[in-house]
Order: C-alpha cells, then structure tokens, then sequence
C-alpha cells in the first residue's frame, strides 16, 4: 500500500520520530501515525507539529498489547540491530497480526557489507568515527560504542525477512548502498 493510501501507519522503534519528515511529503492530512519506542529521551525529543495527527507511546514492541488488523502500513528505520533472533522472530509475528489484510510494511537497519574490502572500512567507522564524532559533538562517545558489535551480531535483515515469511506475509529483501544498510518490504496478503 502506497503511503498516500494509508490512514493508519504505526512506526516501531520511532526514535526521534524521523520518519515523519519522510512522511509529510508523502501523506494525506488524515494520516494517523502511531509512533513506539523503549526510550524515554527520544520521546522527549521527538518534534511535534506535524500537519497529521502523532501519538507517540512509551512502549516495548515486543509486550505492547495493539489491536489486531489495525495498520495500513508498519514501518520502521534503525531499530532492528538489537534485536536477538528470538526477538526478531516475535516481532514478525506482532507485525503480521497488527497489519489489515493488504496492508504494507517496511523496515530498514545498517548492515554488514558482504564485500571485504568494504566490510573493513565500514565497520572501522562504525567502531572508531561514529564513537569519536559522539564525543566531539555530544560529549559522550558511549552511546554509539556499541553500534559496531550491534551491527556485527545483527549482519542482516535476512533472518528478519524469513521471520516475516514464517508469519505468511510476502517479503522482498533489499540492499542499500553496496550493502551497508538492508531491508525488508511487503504485504500482508489479503484474505
């Protein structure tokens, strides 16, 4: 489902809720986003005055109790990383429950490139820029020290993707950027 045609789209692990400059361009006014995270400090941050309607939840994913058939569209950007296999395997269960028949999903992550050459140059700057840039700009390189081992554990969303065909959505998988970043995007099918 185009994001256009969707009214109610929810976005797991919404962080600072980024995903809504994406979707202002995109959506009709009546759009309805209900927006999830596990952090107290992104819903803090997250920005407000969108020209459709946010309601953002303090809320685990993987507990939070939703309405069964209630999305037209779930998404979500740079949240998977941390998920174990078993939590990816829940999640795809909780997605495939919460979409409408017909509805649409789409996830995305930073990955770990299959090339050699680029998984080393990647991974240094995932484990040795991205701390560095933290602690210049922000003070406090801890946050992001762990994005490497995260990211290095996670590799792919290929095992998210056979998760969500388990749970009978149809899946595609796809790389970004020579492989730095995968995703998965499908439909729930209709009855």
């Amino acid at each position: 489902m185009p994001i256009s045609d969707a009214t109610d789209v929810f976005d797991l692990m919404s962080g600072m809720n980024e995903l809504c400059r994406s979707l202002a361009s995109k959506a009709k006014n009546s759009l309805r986003l209900s927006a999830f995270d596990i952090s107290p400090e992104m819903i803090r941050r997250s920005p407000r005055g969108w020209r459709f309607r946010v309601e953002t939840h303090l809320a685990d994913v993987l507990t939070w109790n939703f309405e069964p058939d209630s999305a037209d569209l779930v998404l979500s950007s740079f949240g998977l990383k941390t998920f174990s296999r078993a939590q990816q395997s829940e999640l795809a269960r909780r997605v495939a429950r919460l979409l409408r028949p017909g509805g649409s999903f789409s996830f995305v992550e930073i990955s770990v490139p299959r090339s050699k050459y680029l998984r080393w140059l990647y991974m240094f700057y995932l484990n040795h820029v991205i701390p560095w840039i933290g602690r210049l700009f922000l003070g406090n390189p801890e946050n992001y020290r762990l994005l490497g081992v995260y990211t290095t554990a996670f590799a792919d969303c290929r095992h998210f993707a056979a998760c969500l065909r388990n749970e009978g959505l149809q899946v595609t998988f796809i790389e970004y950027f020579f492989g730095c970043a995968t995703g998965v995007r499908g439909t729930k099918p209709s009855r």
